[in-house]
């Protein structure tokens, strides 16, 4: 067929619409994907008599030749105004769905003047009163292929500027967006609610009221961040927690802030009311620790959302006043609880993504301004994070906080635009119209169990109060405030809807808002139904864990056995040096592969890499699985790891900790996005809901920890004291002075020193291979978990005194102190030098070039918790010392030096000089020009052993 003679078959083009059509083949041909699915169809169609690919100009031609005569129409012959008002109507329908949401009637107070889009007009597209009733193609809008004109404008008003506004335009795949449309066009007539389900939503939002109403009478003045005005929050949890069992999920992790965290733990999860109200009489739910305050707890309950599917888990995370910082938190959770249930070769495409739902609730302001949230959104589809698809649901009281002005919030139109980044539809709906609520929440959940993709449903409502409940909201918002004070409740709008319409009486809401109160006298529990005990071997696990914390307390730690048979590491050894046939290492690569055989013969020494690889082996074998994560984890920055092999033919991997043992445990090694603060949240959400894992996050550069302070402050430091949630991450940060500079020398050890209290966790600064594996080995044999922050080498990695033998595997420990390694006359010791990190080294060398034999070198190893104890026993050996001497190479107001010096002054005998020395004190972590660095790591070397001494 030739190509003219194919246009003039086609309803949907003529020469009128020639530029139109143009710009969408142009389109086509650049990107298929940016046109609609019916015009990637119909040009797909356009093929000359080779059946080639038609270019431009061809169809420009044929476009000329159409513009002075009529086509021909499928069934008939119709003329160009004819031609003219199909594309017209075809376009009107692209723009309710490309732009429909910005007219829809989501703002339950009207603050804002209604816009004006005038490509919905009809007129627009030269559309009039009198093509109402003509018969248009639609392109199967709402599943048919024609339609009236006025049943086409009622159906796209209907579904695109009702009380639900959606954009789903952005996303490039056809297959989401078709489905989308579809379940969307084809609503007629409401939303299919029933009676009893109406009235059931009623309840759920008399629920939502009355426990505020009730909080605020009962406990004037405090605060409870109140979920008023964002009332339908609490119908839409209940249609998710059915329609998520109903889908299989047998979990559901919810991460949120303050506001309706309350009413969020009494309407949905079952807290007790009197557990509440104790919290708020202040009476502890435990007695340990510094506690937190009441909206930021956590609370975890099963409960029975359907009468026949069996119950599911809630889980709401603890949260401190950092807002979205706990939505990474909350994915590293769920993907734990997700790999638990597979066995350890399971890829991440075949998770049971169904079965764990991760939920976050956030705020319009915080949801537009955290970074963090950006962060979270880029995990969602990354091998090594996803989820399965994230629910978010934005409670929207379009305004930030109680100054905040709209013009100041966001450059982004909608707060919501970030989650663009993943082509995550939006549905944007009116907070007073639950059912619309609720119908949005069912097309979402449907979407993520689908697509096992991100969705947002954001509640367009208003907040009845200010910030908390002391502060007064009409001193800078007066406009909107009038509005809201004169605003029914939710509750009352619903209940005057289903009052006009005879489905109850105004009786009926008065007994339920009666009912709802007599529960709360009662501190009945008013949320699903809860089961009140699970047989779970996990919840066993963290019951041992918790004992052993408790024992701890008690009687201090009980350090394992963490050495392993000699033949073992050797027989590992031999494993990991099996590939793949024809498989082709990087000559340096091939070169540490050779080498690491060799040193699990005995053959030579062996250097850190090989320890820390065999402590992952080690564990792997006895059962624990093994996460790294970070920017440089498979390879290691500093090229020493090699966790993962590249073949230099094709580049593909191999992973040899992944092909030990039959029954071994899993294995991952990730290779992080550009991010610190969300991967970081991430792992620690990971480890606290996996207590047999030993999960790691690697930073690139020690001072890159910084970018995730807030975690690092507010979960991995107080997590245990605040929630009493326990928790084994271990974070590995390059730290060294080696003369790169400012920003990648200090992983700023002060700043963890300084969190360091109550036994919360442990900070480790090994100096051999040998004390990283025991290291890593004990963070997982000990019957405890606490946060393991390790200050990592980086030129140590390959020094070649830094070294060990097999036997300091087989037969040795974690040493908080190591005592002098060379042959000293104790007897004859007038002075002890205590170094940390990598500068004994240096020490070391230099106490060689001036011939010394009165100074002994011990290592401090371990800073928090400190070692007393054997410090002590390691100084007793030298009782000729007159001086003990303090070295670091961090400035004196950084690293360890002041943290240390109240210890060390009850170590010392009233007979000792306790020196410091250190680089001096700095306003930046090192210096930047090589030749200055040289001369302080000499005038520290000089203050210990001068350089004069020398024979």
């Amino acid at each position: 067929m030739k190509l003219i003679d194919k246009f003039r078959e086609t309803s949907a083009l003529n020469g009128a619409n020639q530029t139109y059509v143009e710009e969408l083949f142009e389109s086509y041909l650049e990107d298929p994907q940016s046109v609609s699915a019916e015009w990637q169809q119909y040009f797909a169609d356009f093929k000359n008599e080779d059946g080639q690919d038609v270019a431009q100009g061809p169809v420009k031609r044929a476009f000329e030749q159409m513009r002075h005569r009529g086509v021909v129409v499928q069934g008939g012959s119709v003329d160009e105004a004819h031609l003219a008002k199909q594309v017209g109507v075809l376009r009107l329908i692209e723009e309710y769905r490309r732009r429909g949401h910005q007219v829809a009637d989501l703002c339950p107070l009207h603050l804002r003047e209604d816009k004006v889009v005038p490509e919905l007009n009809p007129a627009f597209f030269g559309l009039t009163e009198m093509d109402m009733d003509t018969v248009f193609q639609t392109g199967g809008l709402a599943g048919k292929d024609a339609m009236p004109l006025r049943e086409i404008l009622d159906t796209v008003k209907r579904t695109y500027t009702g009380h639900i506004g959606v954009e789903i335009e952005h996303i490039t795949n056809d297959e989401e967006r078709i489905w989308l449309r579809k379940r969307l066009e084809e609503v007629k007539d409401g939303y299919r609610f029933s009676n009893e389900e109406r009235i059931e939503t009623l309840k759920e939002l008399v629920a939502a009221d009355g426990l505020e109403r009730y909080l605020h009478t009962r406990y004037v003045g405090q605060k409870r961040f109140s979920l008023e005005g964002g009332d339908a929050l609490i119908p839409m949890l209940h249609e998710m927690v059915v329609g998520a069992s109903d889908f299989g999920a047998e979990e559901i992790v919810i991460g949120m802030a303050h506001r309706g965290r309350l009413n969020v733990l009494i309407n949905i999860l079952g807290k007790a009311p009197k557990q509440l109200f104790d919290e708020f009489e202040g009476r502890p739910t435990f007695t340990k620790g510094s506690g937190d305050v009441k909206y930021h707890m956590g609370f975890s309950s099963s409960v029975k959302a359907t009468p026949n599917n069996p119950p599911v888990h809630l889980a709401l995370a603890f949260n401190p006043s950092h807002l979205e910082i706990v939505n990474p938190v909350v994915e590293g959770s769920v993907r734990a609880r997700l790999e638990r249930r597979v066995g350890p070769d399971t890829p991440m495409g075949q998770l049971p993504f169904n079965t764990v739902l991760p939920v976050l609730i956030h705020g319009d302001a915080a949801f537009a301004g955290q970074g963090i949230g950006l962060e979270t959104l880029q995990l969602s589809q990354v091998r090594g994070y996803a989820t399965g698809g994230t629910f978010h649901i934005v409670v929207n009281n379009q305004v930030g906080f109680t100054t905040s002005n709209l013009l100041d919030a966001r450059s982004s139109e909608y707060c919501t635009d970030p989650a663009k980044i993943v082509q995550a539809p939006v549905l944007h709906v009116n907070g007073d119209d639950p059912e619309a609520v609720k119908h949005a929440t069912q097309l979402a959940l449907g979407y993520r169990n689908t697509f096992h993709k991100d969705v947002v449903v954001d509640i367009v409502c208003y907040r009845r109060l200010g910030h908390n409940e002391a502060d007064e909201p009409r001193a800078t918002q007066p406009m909107m405030y009038k509005k809201v004070g004169a605003h029914q409740t939710p509750a009352r709008v619903y209940a005057d809807k289903l009052i006009a319409e005879g489905v109850i009486t105004e009786e009926d809401f008065k007994k339920f808002t009666q009912e709802y109160k007599e529960k709360m006298d009662a501190g009945t529990p008013v949320g699903f139904p809860t089961i009140d005990s699970i047989n779970s071997s996990y919840m066993q696990k963290w019951e041992k864990i918790a004992k052993a914390h408790d024992k701890f307390d008690e009687e201090g730690p009980v350090v394992p056995d963490t050495s392993v048979v000699k033949s073992r590491i050797t027989e590992i050894a031999q494993i990991m040096n099996k590939l793949p046939e024809n498989f082709k290492l990087h000559n340096r690569v091939e070169k540490i592969h050779e080498n690491r055989l060799k040193m699990g013969e005995g053959e030579i020494e062996m250097d850190w890499g090989f320890a820390e690889v065999m402590a992952y082996a080690t564990l792997l074998e006895e059962g624990y699985p093994v996460r790294i994560s970070g920017e440089d984890a498979g390879r290691g920055t500093f090229f020493h790891r090699h966790a993962v092999y590249h073949n230099q033919e094709d580049g593909n991997t191999y992973i040899p900790l992944q092909h030990l043992t039959k029954d071994q445990a899993r294995f991952s090694v990730i290779d992080s996005i550009l991010s610190e603060a969300g991967v970081l949240g991430f792992e620690f959400g990971y480890a606290a809901t996996e207590p047999n894992a030993l999960v790691i996050w690697e930073a690139q550069f020690g001072d890159f920890a910084n970018g995730a302070q807030v975690v690092i402050d507010q979960f991995i430091a107080a997590g245990e004291t605040k929630w009493r949630r326990f928790n084994g991450l271990v974070m590995l940060l390059p730290h060294g002075y080696e003369g790169q500079g400012p920003e990648h020398s200090s992983a700023r050890p002060e700043r963890f020193l300084q969190m360091c209290a109550e036994n919360n966790m442990s900070l480790v600064v090994p100096t051999t291979p040998a004390q990283t594996f025991h290291m890593l080995r004990r963070q997982m044999l000990q019957e405890y978990r606490k946060p393991l922050v390790v200050m990592t080498p980086k030129s140590l990695l390959r020094h070649k005194q830094a070294v060990n033998v097999l036997d300091d595997l087989a037969n040795g420990k974690f040493q908080s102190v190591l005592p002098e390694i060379d042959a000293i006359d104790a007897n004859n010791v007038e002075r002890v030098v205590i170094s940390v990190g990598k500068i004994f080294y240096d020490v070391r060398d230099r106490r060689e070039a001036v011939k010394d034999s009165k100074t002994a070198i011990i290592r401090l190893e371990e800073i928090y918790p400190f070692p007393t104890a054997a410090l002590k026993a390691e100084l007793a050996k030298y009782p000729k010392a007159a001086e003990v001497i303090f070295i670091q190479d961090e400035p004196a107001n950084q690293g360890y030096a002041t943290f240390v010096r109240p210890y060390l002054e009850n170590v010392v005998t009233d007979e000792q000089e306790l020196v410091f020395i250190t680089r001096p004190a700095a306003a930046a972590p090192a210096v930047g020009y090589n030749n200055a660095h040289v001369r302080q790591e000499k005038a520290l070397l000089d203050a210990v052993f001068p350089l004069a001494d020398a024979e």
